[in-house]
């Protein structure tokens, strides 16, 4: 066997990621974090956790169903990684408790931002509240119960919901019911003082005697359900892809329930009766719901609705607000078009703004007589976006417009449906895709007349096209008129629209295809170097690392004598710092205020030094199973500006997390050093430089987003 494959050498992917979102959680206990944004914190950790039960547990429980005994890279059967993750989960969930409520809702008492019990209501407030839900929730509420004549009802996919027993006073009889907390309406409702509120589910408990007029409400206590929610296209080719991502849409909310959570105060028996009534029976017995998978999360469920409490307008308790600007080549007004031709141009959001250079690229192309063509791949978007407009503008203009939509970008298809359709409307050429990948690629191709003859100008980005995450997401995107690129993206989309096995690119990097090929000779060339004495060195910003083969090649070049850093937000499979294997590796993460999210891959190559930016991590689905990009930065002056956005975080002592050997990773402190936080040295300059005055034409406000199931 080959050494550099031992399991002992790999940390297990889903385990690192729960490592991840427990460095998310630590942000909420974090006390140089404004209050509310540790509350945020707390709220993102709770929604990450959903989509890590809807689609990674979910996974690992069918391959149980399965039968599937064979080991992840780490020496983990499916079943053992399940238990494993139970245990972590557990503690995690221990940390979340003891934060919410030990500290965090304490603390904001303190400042006047409350949940008060119904108990400390006065007798106007008390009318105030009761006038409520009369108007407002009553008329909404269906009580179902639950005997011989009514069968367990259905419940949806992280709904919150109460579990009541009532009584027939003539029978004595006992029954159980469950009712709806409705999504419709506020969590916390306000009842007359400033940032204070009452839950919606207490509310509705404190009335439950109108639902069950005549009967005795016992007790009744909050639960909620997570089901397996991922799409699975079994069809080889489905002869429409988006009636079949539609129908999987919809099947989604009928997937096996993979989690149940509960208040602490619910009894054993109450949980018993939840288990048997949700357990799957299209599953073998070994794949069924048992006590590990319910969880005890306090007296308050569903906290990814903290965010709307993280959200108030409360100053003091809030970071900074953030001012985007326009990078310098853009500031003198003129055309978009005119300083590409010039010069490549490297932007960096959030810190430089989104709506100055890549809406303004597609809008201008928009608006452009002289633009023949624009092509676009969007992966995930945003609500009423001015690219949406732009790009139908521009069809309704009469150019040549062709967007591919990826329907299958995990909870964002039914998004993406509307957004085809408006688009389709209004005259775009619209591509749903390939059914075996997904296009995650964030490219867009414009080709216009200029003065001397056709020209493609090309952007290419390490993040959505989403106005709303690029204030909160921090991503690069490069503008060029580089020939060889320009022609190199034509082809991709030709690809991706068309027939065509295009294998072969000139400068980008393409998946499924050459991406991993060319990144593992990359590595090697790097060891080759090492071994010849030569300058050799590998810096790598990405999201996740995974890829067994990767990590091998990482191995291999650190034994040659090359040095290492490796910037990983989430997942990180390999173990740095084992002797004689990965002691000349060195990784750390960053977790603060921006979601890191941007890719650049930096190889010293013996002194003629490369870097890349794009949309992949380096990943089995990204090499294998997505459409991927990533193009050269060739421009000198451009890698003075990244090697310095790179120094910037590996130097980071407020933000950056270590990774050891075992796994484990230790925050670093700056003791009596200055404290360097990547996101505050970036917020006075977007490359981490000296700062500049900033100026602009053109600012936006910065704004919390919630969504973080960024890939």
């Amino acid at each position: 066997m080959d050494t550099l494959l031992q399991p002992q050498l790999y940390i297990n992917r889903e385990l690192s990621w729960l490592e991840f979102n427990a460095r998310v959680l630590h942000e909420a206990f974090d006390e140089r974090n404004p209050l509310l944004e540790r509350l945020k914190f707390l709220s993102i950790f709770c929604t990450n956790l959903d989509e890590f039960y809807m689609v990674r547990v979910a996974g690992l429980r069918r391959q149980v169903a399965a039968g599937v005994t064979a080991t992840a890279p780490d020496g983990l059967t499916p079943n053992a990684q399940l238990d494993a993750i139970a245990q972590r989960v557990d503690d995690l969930l221990r940390l979340q408790r003891s934060c919410l409520h030990d500290i965090l809702l304490p603390a904001l008492a303190d400042h006047g931002v409350r949940l008060v019990p119904l108990a400390e209501l006065t007798p106007a407030e008390w009318a105030r509240v009761d006038d409520f839900f009369q108007s407002q929730v009553f008329p909404v509420l269906t009580p179902l119960a639950v005997d011989p004549g009514h069968p367990f009802p259905y419940i949806s996919n992280l709904s919150l919901s109460l579990a009541v027993e009532v009584r027939d006073p003539q029978l004595g009889s006992v029954h159980f019911a469950r009712v709806k907390v409705p999504k419709s309406l506020p969590r916390w409702v306000p009842f007359g003082r400033a940032h204070e509120f009452v839950p919606l589910e207490q509310v509705i408990g404190a009335n439950l005697g109108a639902l069950f007029p005549g009967m005795q409400v016992v007790h009744w206590y909050a639960f909620r359900i997570t089901r397996n929610s991922d799409i699975d296209i079994t069809e080889d080719e489905p002869e429409d892809l988006l009636e079949a991502i539609e129908e999987q849409v919809f099947l989604r909310r009928f997937g096996e329930v993979v989690r149940l959570e509960v208040q602490d105060e619910m009894p054993d028996e109450m949980r018993a009766l939840l288990l048997d009534e949700l357990r799957d029976d299209r599953l073998p017995p070994n794949a069924t719901l048992t006590t590990r998978d319910v969880q005890a999360q306090g007296s308050l469920l569903e906290l990814g609705d903290l965010m709307e409490l993280a959200s108030l307008d409360v100053p003091e308790l809030r970071d900074q607000p953030m001012i985007s600007v326009t990078p310098p080549p853009l500031r003198d007004g003129r055309s978009i078009f005119d300083a590409i031709r010039e010069r490549d141009i490297l932007v960096h959001h959030p810190f430089e703004s989104f709506a100055t250079t890549t809406e303004d690229f597609l809008e201008t192309a928009a608006a452009d007589e002289n633009v023949l063509a624009i092509k676009l791949t969007l992966y995930r978007t945003s609500g009423d976006t001015a690219i949406v407009n732009a790009l139908a503008e521009a069809a309704q203009r009469g150019k040549q417009v062709a967007v591919l939509v990826e329907l299958k970008a995990r909870f964002d298809e039914a998004n993406n449906i509307n957004w085809a359709r408006t688009l389709e409307s209004a005259g775009v050429h619209v591509v749903y895709g390939m059914v075996a990948l997904k296009t995650h690629c964030k490219t867009a191709l414009v080709v216009r007349r200029d003065p001397d003859g056709i020209r493609r100008y090309v952007h290419i980005g390490t993040g959505n096209y989403n106005t709303k995450t690029a204030r909160t997401y921090t991503d690069l995107g490069l503008f060029t008129c580089n020939e060889e690129i320009g022609r190199d993206l034509t082809d991709l989309f030709n690809h991706l629209t068309g027939f065509s096995r295009q294998q072969s690119f000139r400068k980008l990097l393409v998946a499924p295809g050459s991406m991993k090929e060319r990144i593992l000779g990359l590595i090697a060339r790097e060891a080759e170097h090492a071994r010849a004495g030569r300058p050799a060195r590998i810096i790598a910003k990405m999201n996740a690392l995974a890829d067994a083969d990767a990590i091998r090649a990482l191995y291999t070049a650190s034994q040659a004598g090359v040095q290492i850093d490796l910037i990983m937000r989430g997942i990180c499979c390999l173990r740095p710092g084992i002797e004689g294997v990965s002691d000349r590796i060195r990784v750390i993460s960053i977790v603060g205020r921006f979601l890191e999210h941007s890719r650049v891959w930096y190889f010293e190559n013996g002194g003629s030094e490369e870097y890349y930016i794009g949309s992949a991590d380096w990943m089995p689905r990204n090499f294998e199973r997505r459409v991927e990009a990533a193009a050269p930065v060739e421009d000198p002056a451009l890698h003075a500006w990244l090697r310095s956005l790179l120094d910037t975080y590996l130097a980071d002592n407020r933000q950056a997390w270590v990774l050891h050997a075992d796994g484990s990773y230790v925050q670093r402190a700056p003791g009596d050093d200055v404290a360097r936080g990547s996101h505050t040295v970036l917020l006075a300059d977007p490359w981490g430089r000296p700062p500049a005055p900033p100026l602009s034409r053109r600012t936006e406000e910065f704004a919390i987003v919630t969504d973080t199931a960024a890939d």
